[in-house]
């Protein structure tokens, strides 16, 4: 169904394009509508950790918030990019080491870059704790899809 929107999209457009453009087109889109769902799960998780641990007054409740909603939303992530955008129904993959590729690549930005921006906006420029994850995931999603296409589904 997707497919077939942006084939439309491109003929309206009065825009050629190759069969294989048009598929890595509409798997780009599929993963942006995971991605808004991980979004929302990875920053519902994220707020949920900050409010329950708010009445700790810990000063690491945001690095806390970043790596719970990391592990949890990997998995969902995982398994709709599984089902959804990185299948065709043929595939012979190895799940457990495409899993383990997920949360590696998504490591780089779920772990490392996260908590990296989130000191910078919040520490240095005084972002809220609440906007910081947003900013966050604008800046990972073409970075994570590049890897879960190249690497951690093998896709060409």
């Amino acid at each position: 169904m997707i497919k077939k929107i942006v084939e439309k999209t491109f003929k309206i457009l009065h825009i050629e394009i190759q069969e294989k453009k048009v598929e890595s087109a509409a798997q780009f889109i599929k993963f942006c509508i995971v991605g808004v769902t991980n979004t929302i799960v990875s920053y519902l998780i994220n707020i949920a950790v900050l409010f329950l641990l708010k009445p700790f007054n810990f000063w690491w409740d945001y690095y806390a918030g970043n790596i719970i909603s990391f592990i949890l939303s990997v998995l969902w992530s995982f398994y709709w990019n599984n089902k959804f955008v990185f299948s065709d129904g043929k595939e012979n993959r190895n799940i457990l080491k495409s899993l383990l590729k997920t949360y590696a690549s998504y490591g780089f930005t779920g772990i490392i870059l996260t908590n990296v921006l989130s000191y910078v906006w919040i520490e240095i420029f005084g972002i809220s704790k609440i906007i910081a994850p947003l900013i966050n995931n604008l800046l990972c999603v073409p970075i994570n899809f590049i890897l879960n296409k190249f690497w951690a589904f093998g896709k060409k």
